[in-house]
């Protein structure tokens, strides 16, 4: 199986369960290495590098969305955004983005909340703006509307594709919804972990 995708482009991929869908994003996120074959992403190999610089090349050019949200519950909107900003080498600024990409998912009034006092949609989005901070490479999403009703999974879904055109990164998304991967021009169908062709 062969996937190239460059900066701007989205995929997203649907499967039964057990088909391998978060395992490739896994992969492709560099938190498992591949059986056999590579993975390059701006043009590097990460699992060549060591495991210090994985972790600090995974932080600088992935951006992860989970079904669950994953924030920490002690911190706010805005120190959760900027959680993966604290090993970056130079903060000049990222401040002032996370406060730009939380005014982009509609939460620039609610930066000193904590989890506890948001909605599950609104707790997405602040897991999408946490993604973006150090405007990755490639932003890889598992089922980012599974836990949300339908209208929230509407607006998370919306503002997931309007902040990837904004920021030209790869985006690859799995999901189960079909609403959802309806709104890709490129869905792909993961069975027996094969990927077929666009």
């Amino acid at each position: 199986m062969s996937l190239i995708l460059a900066p701007g482009q989205s995929l997203c991929i649907m499967g039964p369960s057990g088909s391998g869908k978060s395992t490739l994003l896994y992969i492709l996120g560099t938190l498992e290495p591949p059986t056999s074959g590579t993975v390059t992403l701006d043009g590097c190999d990460p699992f060549r590098l060591p495991e210090p610089e994985l972790a600090a090349f995974r932080n600088r050019q992935v951006g992860f969305v989970f079904q669950d949200h994953c924030l920490l519950p002690q911190c706010s909107v805005l120190e959760n955004v900027l959680a993966p900003t604290l090993v970056a080498k130079s903060r000049d600024g990222l401040g002032e983005r996370a406060r730009a990409l939380l005014e982009k998912v509609g939460l620039g009034e609610r930066l000193e909340h904590r989890p506890a006092e948001l909605s599950g949609g609104e707790k997405q989005r602040v897991a999408l703006a946490r993604a973006l901070i150090l405007k990755p490479a490639l932003l890889l999403c598992d089922e980012p509307t599974g836990n949300l009703d339908a209208e929230s999974a509407g607006t998370v879904a919306s503002m997931l594709l309007d902040l990837h055109d904004r920021e030209k990164t790869i985006l690859v998304l799995v999901t189960h919804s079909a609403d959802l991967a309806a709104r890709f021009p490129d869905r792909r169908r993961l069975v027996g972990g094969r990927l077929p062709a666009a």
